[in-house]
């Protein structure tokens, strides 16, 4: 029977994983992304999977030389850069954007993968009964749904960029 050290590990080394994977993904996204707000998105991105992932691997250090879950200095952004990102290069681009398959495609499977990272990690918070565990697990977790709303919005704004302005930043006609 697997003890509760043996089942943190192991989650840990799959929230190692995915978000190693998570990065490796986005950095190709961001490469074949055929617009700067594409690849500036995609790049920061990969960034937050990198940070996730040192903080995840601090933390299994730490358990592995028998210091236990360790109080993470995390402090998660809350997708400011991103937002910042995203209405700033919308506001340059406009609605002058052409989205290649390829591009969609990329965004609705990040979304899905952000959702899985998203249910992980609440799963693991739900599961633990430490409470620095819990914090981390659900500080991460808003996080990946802060990627999840941000890359909703990419996925509308690239399908139909004049209906997104319309809804998102322009949510009113001035008729007179």
């Amino acid at each position: 029977m697997a003890t509760e050290q043996s089942k943190t590990l192991a989650g840990l080394q799959l929230a190692i994983q995915m978000e190693t994977d998570g990065k490796m993904y986005y950095q190709k996204a961001a490469e074949i992304s055929s617009n700067q707000l594409g690849k500036q998105l995609f790049q920061s991105l990969a960034v937050a999977e990198d940070i996730h992932r040192q903080e995840f691997e601090e933390i299994y250090s730490a358990i592995c030389s028998k210091k236990g879950w360790i109080k993470a200095d995390y402090q998660p952004s809350g997708d400011r850069k991103l937002r910042t990102l995203f209405s700033r290069a919308v506001k340059e681009i406009g609605t002058n954007i052409k989205a290649l398959p390829s591009e969609l495609d990329a965004v609705k499977r990040a979304i899905d993968m952000e959702i899985k990272n998203y249910e992980f990690y609440k799963s693991r918070s739900q599961a633990t009964t430490y409470d620095v565990e819990r914090e981390f697990y659900e500080a991460v977790t808003a996080e990946e749904r802060g990627h999840h709303l941000i890359l909703l919005d990419y996925q509308e704004y690239l399908s139909d960029p004049a209906g997104w302005f319309v809804t998102k930043d322009h949510p009113s006609l001035d008729l007179g």
